[in-house]
């Protein structure tokens, strides 16, 4: 484990958010070659001091390592990976995703393979380059010991046991690391409720400097609206800075957040904003639109804002009431959700790739229930992009259930509330509100009295070609595809 100062600031993360295809790239869906390039970039350019290499649902490079050293000597020969830099593999849940459980152990016996090419690189009492996994989903400590338990005992263990003649490290040579540590990432309302509780299980006979915690962004928004989602993580910020003081072991959380307000409005021109809404956040995520639909020079600046600026403490909130709001906001998000599920998934048909994925299982994967509706919607970034190529900003979502009282107590909880409502009401499309029904035209013409914002001219007439473009039919898929490229530019993210 790498010194507790060391703990990066920003996570360069492979979420396809971006409308920019980066200057490396070969082509817009960046797989492959082009995301050990990334990778590099990140890391050289960019300031970001650790990379998510990402095993849920696409495919990967399992060389990673060997290919950053070998094409990139220089760099990291002064800049060390495993010390200085650092790559943290997100795996797959066997416990949602069973068609990729080998997935998840194929995964961790590359790690020793990775510290035996950093060590041909380095020397052999260089620090594994990798040496932390992130569970995505995690709903129990049960889950995050299998994977503890699972390295320590099968992979970092192997050298132990004997074959034939000799033990497994005499003839192939050492396991190392002989343990990883594993980050929960918890992505639904009950579980982020629950952080603190499943943290403090794991940790129970765990000896460890410190433990990351990933809380998820956009899924929960996605689930329960945005004003639940940053609620949910706020309570969850709260109770796990309350852990850190009782176990005497400091929590460091890490925030899923992108560009668009729905996501986080995690940008490098909101970069400090969205630092003073989450002071004890130790790691931010700093995503494909955040790096590629910038100049390069505003990136760079940011995240090295993000490096200088050290950790704070959780900003109190009212818990209780805190829960209140979130129940009463996802319940009426679910609702209009539930009526605008058809135009979405048509319309997210048309939302062009930008990562290679596999057919991938995740909370909206498949059909479900959402508090009482049936639904079936495409996964976060997706549903964003056709939701605001629609014109209709899904912040305000599930507002209308609040009364006045209650968006005071909001106000008070979340800090940059008016300024992400007025940055998301730019790409309101008032013109397509006779298309809705209610709730949903209800919910879009109270906030049009609560947050009065004059809608960007450009963004409003690409949404009205693209309703348009809709109603005549299959035949204007690449209109479409074109329309919501251009949308997305104007915003500066995809979805």
């Amino acid at each position: 484990m790498r010194d507790i100062q060391k703990v990066p600031r920003c996570m360069s993360t492979q979420h396809p958010d971006n409308v920019q295809t980066p200057f490396f790239a070969d082509q817009p869906v960046l797989q492959g070659e082009d995301e050990i390039k990334e990778a590099f970039y990140a890391f050289s350019h960019l300031g970001c001091t650790e990379q998510m290499w990402d095993y849920e649902g696409k495919e990967v490079d399992p060389f990673v390592v060997k290919k950053l050293l070998t094409r990139y000597e220089a760099f990291f020969r002064e800049h060390r990976l495993g010390e200085d830099l650092f790559l943290t593999l997100r795996v797959p849940n066997p416990r949602v995703e069973r068609a990729e459980g080998k997935v998840l152990l194929e995964t961790l016996e590359s790690i020793p393979r990775s510290c035996d090419a950093a060590r041909l690189f380095y020397g052999k009492d260089t620090p594994p380059p990798i040496f932390e996994v992130i569970l995505p989903m995690t709903t129990s400590a049960a889950e995050l010991n299998r994977v503890y338990h699972y390295y320590r005992e099968f992979i970092g263990g192997k050298g132990r046991q004997r074959c034939f003649d000799t033990t497994v490290a005499d003839w192939v040579g050492e396991f190392r690391p002989e343990a990883i540590e594993v980050i929960p990432l918890i992505e639904d309302k009950d579980h982020l409720l629950r952080a603190d509780a499943i943290v403090e299980e794991y940790l129970r006979d765990k000896g460890v400097p410190y433990q990351r915690v990933f809380l998820a962004r956009s899924d929960p928004a996605l689930n329960y609206g945005q004003a639940s989602a940053v609620l949910l993580a706020k309570v969850a910020l709260v109770r796990l800075e309350a852990l850190e003081r009782r176990l005497g072991v400091p929590i460091l959380p890490i925030l899923g957040v992108g560009s668009a307000p729905f996501r986080g409005n995690f940008s490098p021109t909101k970069a400090e904003e969205v630092m003073r809404e989450y002071p004890s956040v130790q790691t931010y995520t700093v995503q494909s639109a955040f790096k590629y639909d910038y100049p390069e020079g505003e990136v760079r600046e940011a995240i090295a804002r993000l490096n200088a600026t050290p950790r704070g403490m959780a900003l109190e909130v009212d818990e209780g009431k805190c829960v209140e709001l979130i129940e009463k906001v996802a319940s009426r998000y679910a609702a209009c959700v539930a009526t605008l599920a058809p135009v979405v998934n048509e319309l997210a048909r048309y939302v062009p790739p930008r990562r290679a994925r596999k057919l991938h299982i995740g909370l909206f994967g498949y059909s479900r229930e959402l508090d009482g509706h049936d639904v079936h919607l495409p996964r976060a970034i997706r549903f964003c992009c056709a939701m605001y190529s629609l014109g209709i900003p899904p912040e305000v979502l599930g507002l209308g259930a609040l009364s006045r009282e209650d968006l005071v107590a909001l106000r008070e909880a979340y800090v940059n509330f008016d300024r992400d409502m007025q940055d998301a009401m730019r790409y309101l499309n008032p013109d397509i509100l006779e298309r809705l029904s209610s709730p949903v035209r209800d919910e879009l013409s109270r906030a049009v009295e609560l947050f009065p914002t004059e809608p960007d001219e450009e963004h409003r007439a690409r949404t009205s070609r693209i309703w348009a473009l809709l109603q005549e039919g299959e035949n204007n898929r690449s209109l479409i595809a074109e329309e919501i490229v251009k949308a997305a530019a104007r915003r500066r993210f995809l979805g």
